[in-house]
């Protein structure tokens, strides 16, 4: 196990999370902890289980609501045209996908795709009666095998999910797959503040104040601990888009969000 120490992971650990298996490596990171690469996934099943239904609130709570415009930004980059079919993949409560929806127009369809049963229902009731509600799906599924057939999709997003995939660049080999040539995909993920005072703030923001709320408000100062230990395991900016480059995406670019505590990736099939 790591050390306990509030900070950045390095670069050599850093490397191995996108695709631990490549490394032979049978064991893998939860959050800062060590654990059997087959175990992980049911650790995420349990993580968001117990979040699930105040996730929502938390997301716009510990974000102060800056959360929907990163969201915003993303869907827009992909730059979406009615009747596009829209792959959400880790689409948890259905943000993203409701976005996309009020871009592609009634002959569009998005697929919530998600391991976690318990968040696809906490987010059903934000699409339930809403003009796009025909035009949102949903498939419980794993991330690394995706089901549906190659090049099925115009675009794929998947926001603030694939860190928690055990084998990410697995993931994101099935996103470019199921694309059509020319689909593009964005992934929005938290990631490390440009400058130092701020971050500074931001990793004392994490490791006290986010576990306190979580534990006040969600019941669980666990899950808010992990949180900010997950993030700090997920590659930089340059390191994902050499990843997604070498899978095969073209024209890949980023945008830093809020001093970096965010990133947006665009690339295309």
């Amino acid at each position: 196990m790591l050390k306990q120490k509030k900070t950045w992971l390095d670069d050599r650990d850093r490397r191995e999370q996108p695709a631990p298996s490549d490394n032979g490596a049978k064991t893998t990171y939860f959050g800062y902890e060590r654990v059997d690469r087959d175990q992980k996934k049911d650790r995420v099943i349990l993580h968001f289980n117990s979040v699930a239904q105040h996730y929502d609130f938390m997301n716009s709570l510990l974000s102060f609501g800056i959360h929907h415009l990163w969201k915003r930004t993303a869907v827009r980059m992909l730059d979406l045209a009615p009747g596009d079919q829209v792959l959400d993949v880790c689409g948890g409560t259905a943000d993203l996908a409701i976005l996309a929806a009020r871009d592609i127009g009634s002959a569009g369809g998005v697929i919530v795709y998600d391991i976690n049963r318990a968040m696809i229902q906490a987010g059903q009731h934000k699409v339930a009666d809403k003009d796009f509600a025909s035009q949102i799906g949903y498939v419980q599924g794993n991330a690394e095998t995706i089901s549906f057939p190659d090049r099925h999709f115009d675009a794929a997003m998947v926001g603030f999910g694939i860190r928690n995939v055990t084998n990410m660049k697995k993931g994101f080999e099935e996103m470019y797959r199921v694309l059509k040539p020319g689909g593009k995909m964005i992934c929005l993920e938290f990631s490390k503040p440009t400058l130092a005072p701020f971050r500074w703030l931001y990793d004392i923001y994490s490791f006290y104040v986010m576990p306190f709320l979580g534990e006040l408000i969600a019941g669980s100062r666990k899950a808010y601990t992990h949180l900010p230990e997950s993030i700090r395991m997920f590659p930089l900016p340059d390191e994902l888009s050499n990843l997604l480059t070498k899978i095969g995406f073209s024209q890949v670019t980023y945008r830093r969000l809020t001093n970096g505590i965010a990133v947006i990736h665009l690339a295309i099939k």
